[in-house]
């Protein structure tokens, strides 16, 4: 799998990596490089779009929120400047919804915050009929129902009764969660 994974990147190695985590992007940019690629970074969705309509990738990782839109926005433009673009959608927020929407609109797979770059890589290079491996290390229950509760309380401002509400959960119980450290 290696040597077919070097065949592919050989082939043509530029990538697009779409996301407005700094630190993030640039340890994926270099984890990328060593790995045979030769990473474009963006850090919104304008500058995403401006490198898609420019010099279109074979390969590209992008954030679904961005600060100035949605990367979805991102992956439209690349499918139209290069429809064999290899298109992997991250996000924070994992929910069924938007990965139904990425793939959709022609992403090649989804894969949920913290993903590492073995996880990106198997997933850019995995043969369109066949699933990529699991991942080494996936998020727990605990801290995939931490990251729900957390994206919903951003969503209501962090209003702690109107998170509760939502969440049909008593305003105390939510308060405690909140309090203490994420989950592994």
């Amino acid at each position: 799998m290696k040597d077919e994974a070097q065949t592919l990147i050989a082939r043509d190695p530029t990538l697009l990596l779409v996301d407005d985590d700094e630190p993030f992007l640039r340890r994926l940019a270099r984890a990328m490089e060593k790995r045979g690629f030769e990473p474009e970074t963006a850090d919104s969705v304008a500058a995403g779009k401006a490198i898609a309509r420019a010099r279109p990738p074979a390969y590209a990782v992008v954030d679904l929120r961005l600060e100035d839109g949605n990367g979805l926005d991102v992956v439209e433009m690349l499918r139209e400047r290069r429809p064999d673009c290899r298109i992997v959608v991250l996000t924070g927020y994992g929910a069924i919804a938007t990965a139904v929407a990425a793939v959709k609109i022609g992403a090649t797979d989804y894969l949920s915050k913290p993903a590492d770059a073995n996880d990106i890589t198997n997933a850019l290079l995995a043969l369109s009929d066949t699933l990529p491996p699991p991942p080494e290390n996936p998020m727990s229950a605990d801290r995939v129902k931490w990251e729900h509760i957390q994206r919903v309380f951003e969503q209501c401002e962090r209003n702690v009764s109107e998170t509760a509400r939502r969440l049909s959960m008593h305003r105390r119980t939510l308060q405690r969660i909140l309090a203490k450290r994420s989950p592994r």
